[in-house]
């Protein structure tokens, strides 16, 4: 079977909205410049017609990795989820026992990880070494700059 993809709810939803997005409006808009570029004339040296080809190429490309994620998609439910571990999906509040720092962290699959946004892939470090771990346990996690020891304070769904 094709490689899953792990998403939440959330996440696949995000991504079939942009497919929509590009394939009910930007196809259109890119086909008209295209469009326009043509009517300029000769297209040998025409840059508006370079960059409106360039711009549909890659448009494309995106639109075919989206159809792609979205055949691909494993959906992680919530509700399905005990809760009592950390797992894909749930969202688990750690303390750094160095620092004595609280962080909330959102696991996700690889494709929906956005740090900024607290969410961490579970093939990341941090995402890996807390899956599977509970309430109470303590996590050391070894990274670029040496080791982080986490505590887990509790496992939540968001």
């Amino acid at each position: 079977m094709a490689e899953e993809i792990l998403l939440t709810k959330e996440g696949y939803d995000k991504i079939v909205a942009e497919h929509e997005e590009l394939v009910a409006v930007r196809r259109a808009e890119v086909a008209e410049k295209l469009k326009e570029a043509i009517a300029q004339g000769d297209i040998s040296e025409n840059a508006d017609y370079d960059a409106a080809k360039n711009e549909q190429a890659e448009l494309e490309e995106r639109i075919h990795k989206l159809e792609n994620m979205i055949r691909k998609a494993k959906i992680i439910d919530e509700e399905e989820l005990a809760g009592d571990q950390v797992t894909v999906g749930l969202t688990v509040k750690v303390q750094d026992m160095g620092t004595k720092e609280e962080e909330e962290f959102t696991i996700v699959g690889s494709t929906e990880a956005d740090p900024f946004e607290g969410k961490i892939s579970n093939e990341s470090l941090v995402g890996k070494a807390l899956l599977g771990n509970k309430a109470g346990d303590e996590v050391m996690v070894e990274v670029p700059d040496g080791n982080i020891t986490y505590k887990i304070l509790e496992i939540m769904k968001k």
